[in-house]
């Protein structure tokens, strides 16, 4: 989802109906989707429908061009909307035209790529996740080592109320949560410093 301008005069125009899945979560990206007019629906799938909706997009628009930058496979579900006019660009055509460009473009566009998809599973996490899972997945992603707790640990920099609007949840929640986390003994300790005695639970509880 990053929009970028290239020579695509080479490149076949594809057409697809309404209701064609264009990309799915977790595949491998071996081509980027060029939008040329037409409305897709980015989001999360569950039994082959739009569960959760993140957002619409018209062309001309890049589908997931960050993903294919990056090397990773696709954040999002992408379903056509409408009738789409469609190109599509081998990975390494389109990394070699984006090598093609001045080193500071190159780096501008990188950049835009790692916020972008930051951005993105940030809230493709928000969307299929629970609470529990959200606080679960943000622990381990800001969990370090700590002699104190001997293994790991989660030091709170921020007020919670910050931590729980990054998270997309009312701070009572996130309260909450932390309270059945601890009574299951998912964390231990109490203050700004907390302790990850089972590190295992909360990544089947965060689903990764």
């Amino acid at each position: 989802m990053l929009d970028i301008s290239l020579p695509l005069d080479a490149e076949p125009t594809v057409h697809q109906s309404a209701g064609t899945v264009l990309l799915r979560r977790g595949d491998a990206v071996d081509r980027v989707v060029h939008v040329i007019q037409g409305k897709v629906v980015l989001g999360v799938m569950t039994d082959g429908n739009m569960a959760h909706q993140l957002g619409v997009v018209d062309g001309p628009f890049w589908l997931e061009a960050a993903s294919g930058l990056l090397g990773l496979p696709h954040a999002v579900d992408a379903v056509a909307e409408t009738d789409v006019s469609l190109q599509y660009v081998s990975v390494t055509d389109f990394a070699a035209q984006v090598q093609a460009l001045p080193e500071a473009s190159q780096n501008l566009l990188m950049d835009m790529a790692r916020s972008q998809r930051q951005q993105t599973e940030l809230g493709v996490s928000r969307l299929a996740k629970d609470a529990d899972a959200r606080c679960a997945e943000w622990l381990l992603r800001h969990a370090e080592p700590d002699t104190l707790v001997g293994g790991l640990a989660v030091t709170l920099h921020e007020r919670k109320r910050t931590i729980a609007a990054q998270l997309g949840i009312a701070p009572e929640t996130f309260s909450r949560v932390l309270r059945h986390l601890r009574e299951r003994q998912l964390i231990i300790g109490g203050g700004r410093v907390l302790g990850l005695p089972n590190p295992q639970a909360l990544r089947d509880l965060a689903g990764v």
